[in-house]
């Protein structure tokens, strides 16, 4: 009798043997805290109950959190169901061991950096999404569908496309096809600053057809990192009063020019980048075909010469 709102991205997976599958491939364990977002009317949440030691369980609808406390009311699952209402966007995520969920599939970016970027690691994530969004999760350099999302995802995780899953398995039918993908975060995380590699990637994507040289000559871009640039070196000028006499008490004046960064009055922040380019041999290159290392290379070169993008 509950009216789902497709809006919302309320369409309840409703085959049992998807069901099954899913969980089958999370490969949940009896001691598991597993958080589940959107659990919709609970097919998902009950199967996972009778296996795992607890399930948090995050809905926004209100409308569905009563059919979900009513299915397993009077249960043995019931001690083992915590329900918590509100956007899962904007609430800390708590303490589990894996996720395992059939998201609404607006909010499927944010959600899963937010996921990525949580602490601490939890094991793996078994997600359902738009198909054309998990294929871009997985694309690989020089696929149409590599992207920033692609390529920041694979810095933090681990991602395999499990399955396809069609329409018709819903209720009600979305309009597009879907697919279940696991997400599995590289612990430890690599030793980067994630905003700055974003910075960098996201600059590079906005045209990833377009070689660096040419999308990085955008004025938009030229201002943002020649501001960076100057920030940077005015942090690198700043020495304190201690610090100065101390350096003078080793009679190593010369070592106070290695933390001073002047700018020359000529400085131009678009010679400056196009030599950062050219030097690390990426001037030519275009981001569709450019993987993981290359842009940790490119960062490096960058962030060497004081160009920051956060």
């Amino acid at each position: 009798g509950v009216l789902f709102n497709t809006g919302a991205g309320q369409h309840i997976l409703k085959n049992p043997l998807v069901v099954n599958s899913i969980i089958d491939k999370a490969a949940l364990r009896r001691t598991d805290v597993i958080l589940e977002v959107g659990p919709g009317t609970g097919n998902l949440t009950v199967k996972m109950l009778e296996k795992v030691k607890k399930v948090i369980a995050c809905e926004i609808d209100p409308r569905l959190v009563g059919e979900l406390q009513k299915r397993v009311q009077g249960t043995c699952l019931a001690n083992k169901l915590e329900i918590k209402v509100g956007d899962i966007l904007k609430t800390d995520l708590p303490f589990f061991d894996a996720c395992v969920a059939n998201l609404p599939y607006q909010i499927s970016s944010p959600f899963v950096f937010k996921l990525l970027l949580h602490r601490p690691f939890f094991r793996c994530a078994i997600l359902m999404f738009q198909r054309e969004f998990a294929l871009r999760l997985v694309a690989k350099p020089g696929s149409k569908l590599y992207c920033r999302l692609s390529i920041n995802t694979q810095l933090l995780a681990r991602v395999d496309h499990l399955m396809k899953v069609g329409k018709n398995n819903f209720r009600p039918p979305p309009k597009v096809e879907s697919s279940v993908v696991r997400i599995e975060p590289k612990n430890p995380p690599p030793p980067i600053n994630f905003q700055e590699w974003d910075g960098l990637v996201r600059i590079a994507f906005v045209r990833k057809n377009k070689t660096l040289s040419a999308a990085f000559k955008s004025s938009a871009v030229e201002q943002l990192l020649d501001h960076n640039y100057r920030i940077h070196c005015s942090l690198h000028n700043t020495v304190s009063s201690f610090l100065i006499y101390y350096i003078l008490f080793l009679c190593t004046v010369n070592y106070i020019l290695t933390f001073t960064r002047e700018i020359p009055e000529n400085f131009k922040i678009a010679e400056k980048i196009q030599t950062v380019l050219e030097d690390t041999g990426y001037s030519e290159k275009r981001a569709r075909s450019m993987d993981i290392d290359d842009f940790i290379r490119l960062l490096h070169g960058f962030n060497s010469k004081g160009i920051h993008f956060s």
